[in-house]
């Protein structure tokens, strides 16, 4: 399981930061990045879009995608973490999308997932069904895979830095 204090301390090291686009978490993810002692060095900002036509607005997710796809969609999730790393001007974009419950929405049950990355090498989701536990585990269970999909991409991006080859 990632560490925020490691993830905060590679970003600085590699002069990288990092926006937020988040719906399920309702912003968890920035929280927990923020705080971090020495987070205003890589958190660049974010935005909670909760309401669907807010993660056209504010997290620059084409409305035909949102129409097509819905909220609820690994789809979704990529565009978000695309449209606040470009909003914010920050090196990596990081989002979430989900159901935390009780309800199902939109026929997508609770326990569902989309996180995604978007940084120098691409964007990169994952989704994940069938999450346990109530609302407060399911989100809290969200956080930790975005901040392990957003390790990963550090990792990734130092090892195999953009335009080289592999």
């Amino acid at each position: 399981m990632a560490d925020p204090a490691e993830i905060i301390a590679s970003l600085v090291r590699a002069g990288a930061t990092v926006a937020t686009a988040e719906s399920l978490t309702g912003g968890l993810v920035a929280a927990t990045l923020t705080a971090v002692p020495g987070a205003s060095a890589a958190v660049r900002g974010g935005v909670v879009a909760y309401a669907t036509d807010l993660k056209h607005e504010l997290a620059g997710v084409p409305a035909d995608a949102l129409r097509r796809d819905g909220p609820v969609a690994a789809t979704t999730a990529g565009a978000m973490a695309a449209g606040v790393r470009r909003r914010c001007a920050a090196t990596y974009g990081l989002a979430t999308t989900g159901v935390a419950g009780p309800d199902a929405q939109d026929g997508h049950p609770p326990g569902t997932l989309h996180v995604a990355v978007a940084g120098p090498n691409g964007v990169r989701v994952e989704s994940v069904t069938g999450l346990p536990g109530d609302r407060a585990a399911i989100r809290e269970a969200a956080v930790q895979h975005a901040l392990d999909l957003l390790a990963q991409a550090i990792t990734e991006t130092r090892e195999s830095p953009p335009g080289s080859r592999r």
